[in-house]
């Protein structure tokens, strides 16, 4: 998933052809590794370690994907930054015509940003200022140390797409969300909301000390960043989408796994981040055969499911039904 700055309509036109004519995602999300340096609460991808993929094993999945019709590569969990070899992979996806995503949390972004030359858009994991360190146990001031190199050292490779900072609201930062989004501006980047998920691996415990608990405060804050956002600040939601997360409700036709293709770090294809049932693996059987063979399969899940408010799977669900507002208002993700 990357964030577009401007129309782009070749790139359009392009992700159109591939999602409704031929019926196939445009989007690629690879999980590039299979560890992680830090230990959030409410994320469950670092308990689910592996044996990194190697390299020449990504070239092949990338290739195979490029003949797929995937347009955009995206890499992350558990964190792309720990790879030695990032910029390699980065640089062979450019090579054969794909267009560039990283999402990170930012821990190695001061000691690596040089690196990401080519990397088109660059996603960090900001999940507040004064909250930081309790949520992400890294000091806020280390994490915007990475963060104001790297907005440096891509204007020195002029690049023109801005930083996205990610944000998970929780419980634990709503009294921050107005001074992120502040930053976002003078730093001159962009900023992202969606509410915290609850995985089914989370315990009673941690989902008590993380949930929203405090329902007014959550959606008074919620409307502020609406607000903010019909002001003119930097962030990519669409106001129906910030609307839907203020009111819980999911009430939208599901079409991300249309959009977005999830490849775990072992090749197991996946619907979506909410169902990790697996479909097939793309390493050993490739895209156009696990793609086919897991037709009904994956149309059953999304028949079933009760919906997400992960907002890169509901602004492209939106997007993909011509909601009018967000085709106007989200930078795509």
């Amino acid at each position: 998933m990357i964030p577009m700055s401007r129309f782009d309509p070749i790139l359009v036109s392009r992700a159109l052809w591939q999602i409704r004519v031929k019926k196939r995602p445009f989007v690629l999300s690879h999980g590039v590794n299979a560890c992680c340096n830090m230990r959030c609460k409410f994320c469950e991808y670092w308990k689910k370690t592996g044996e990194e993929p190697p390299r020449e094993e990504i070239f092949k999945l990338l290739d195979d994907a490029k003949e797929f019709g995937i347009g955009v590569y995206n890499a992350w969990t558990v964190e792309p930054l720990l790879r030695k070899d990032l910029p390699q992979i980065m640089a062979y996806a450019k090579e054969i015509g794909m267009i560039t995503s990283t999402v990170t949390n930012g821990k190695l972004l001061y000691e690596r940003a040089e690196e990401l030359v080519d990397v088109d858009f660059l996603s960090v994991s900001v999940d507040g200022v004064d909250s930081y360190k309790e949520i992400r146990r890294m000091d806020f001031e280390t994490l915007l140390k990475g963060l104001k190199k790297a907005i440096e050292v891509r204007k020195l490779q002029k690049k023109k797409n801005p930083i996205l900072m990610n944000c998970v609201l929780t419980g634990k930062n709503l009294d921050d969300i107005e001074t992120l989004i502040l930053l976002a501006k003078k730093l001159g980047v962009k900023v992202s909301f969606e509410p915290v998920h609850e995985f089914p691996g989370i315990s009673e415990e941690i989902w008590n000390d993380i949930g929203i608990r405090d329902k007014e405060k959550f959606h008074c804050t919620v409307d502020h960043i609406i607000e903010l956002k019909k002001q003119g600040y930097p962030i990519i939601n669409s106001k129906t989408y910030l609307k839907m997360v203020r009111d819980g409700k999911m009430d939208y036709k599901c079409r991300a796994s249309g959009v977005i293709i999830n490849v775990t770090h072992d090749g197991t294809l996946e619907t979506c981040r909410v169902h990790n049932e697996p479909l097939g693996n793309v390493i050993w059987d490739g895209f156009e055969s696990v793609w086919k063979n897991s037709e009904e399969h994956r149309k059953e899940i999304v028949e079933n499911c009760s919906g997400c408010l992960f907002f890169g799977y509901t602004e492209n669900s939106l997007m993909q039904s011509f909601n009018p507002e967000v085709l106007m208002h989200y930078e795509w993700m």
